[in-house]
């Protein structure tokens, strides 16, 4: 999503003319959560996705009639409908997706930066008419038209954000000390929470394909390693910090930052690097932690683990070796095999072939 928000700021600040259509409400299976957005450009310029490609051409032809005047439209696609499977969405779920104009009232610009710093961040609009808000970090950007509908929507945003969800929303029936109740809007709220880390201990060969994959599918990545000269900024051009320390010192002066959303590779294969800094990943609370070597290296690994004072609980959530086994070969394929494990853990997935699979793709 964040190419999709940077694009539509570059758009707005350029005067482009554009729509954006966002997934409010998704039922069984569907490629894309709530708050998942495309847009399209006065010129037919197509930015990001709501379906997989199943149902973009619909939502094109609805964008095109709201540039051209038409009010937002919230639309419903299902494998049910006649014009739905016409349309092309046949993976047997339902979405509905609000289309309307994005114009220069909604603060686009202070979204993009506060997206791309990392401060969760949420952007509001109303379903049935323009403008917009950005709520977040304590301040409220932007408007709907009354000040009293803005704080309304302020607090319906920020319990949304608070639990990083995105979807529609009702605010209203009064608020604070106004004595007049504020009408129930339906709003449109994206949640943007804060990157999910990466971070990269040993920055070897194998790390370099592993940074840009973490940046792709969108980590802030972190690589670090004692040697200067592998910690280099240029060998990693995706990456957020290329860092020249200890790794267990750096993890240590860091560990405030790392939760549940943190992954940790350790690629270094060295023993006396890997050691402390698995010590400390395995004892925080990072989701994700794995090492790469072979069966015979991770033997002698947990031992000295061990040794340091590791309990086995905390053995137990070590991934090594590291990633999935998909028969793959060099850098490439392994760091696929690391971030395909990765994206397992944080979403509870199997790891397992679809076609041994029963029920739902996607999980609710």
């Amino acid at each position: 999503m964040r190419h999709v928000i940077d694009q539509a700021a570059a758009w707005q600040l350029s005067g482009t003319r554009f729509a954006m259509a966002t997934v409010v409400r998704t039922w069984g299976s569907s490629p894309h959560a709530s708050g998942a957005s495309m847009l399209v450009s006065e010129e037919g310029r197509i930015v990001g996705s709501v379906s997989g490609g199943c149902v973009e051409a619909a939502v094109c032809a609805i964008a095109e009639e709201v540039l051209a005047g038409a009010a937002p439209a919230l639309e419903r696609w299902g494998v049910g409908d006649e014009d739905a499977f016409a349309a092309g969405l046949t993976c047997g779920g339902t979405i509905e997706v609000l289309i309307r104009e994005v114009g220069a009232d909604v603060p686009l610009g202070r979204l993009a930066a506060d997206v791309a710093a990392g401060v969760p961040v949420a952007l509001v609009t109303p379903v049935d008419s323009g403008g917009g808000l950005v709520v977040g970090g304590g301040t409220t950007i932007g408007s709907l038209g009354d000040p009293r509908a803005d704080r309304a929507a302020s607090l319906a945003a920020e319990g949304m954000l608070g639990r990083g969800a995105s979807g529609l929303v009702t605010s209203g029936n009064g608020v604070g000390d106004d004595s007049a109740c504020t009408p129930e809007r339906e709003l449109l709220v994206q949640s943007f929470a804060s990157r999910p880390r990466l971070l990269i201990f040993g920055a070897a060969e194998f790390a370099r394909p592993l940074a840009d994959m973490g940046a792709a599918l969108g980590h802030r990545v972190t690589v670090c390693d004692a040697r200067p000269a592998f910690a280099a900024a240029e060998r990693f051009p995706s990456a957020d910090d290329v860092v020249a320390d200890r790794p267990d010192r750096w993890f240590h002066a860091h560990e405030d930052l790392v939760d549940a959303a943190t992954a940790v590779c350790v690629l270094t294969h060295d023993a006396r690097f890997d050691v402390p800094v698995l010590a400390l990943a395995l004892r925080s609370r990072a989701g994700y932690v794995g090492a790469m070597g072979s069966r015979r290296t991770h033997e002698d690994r947990l031992e000295r683990l061990r040794a340091a004072g590791t309990t086995e609980a905390e053995l137990a959530r070590l991934r090594s070796p590291i990633g999935l086994d998909l028969g793959g070969r060099g850098s490439e394929e392994t760091a696929l095999s690391i971030m395909a494990e990765i994206v397992a853990v944080r979403r509870g997935g199997t790891a397992q072939p679809l076609t041994l699979r029963t029920g739902r793709i996607h999980e609710v």
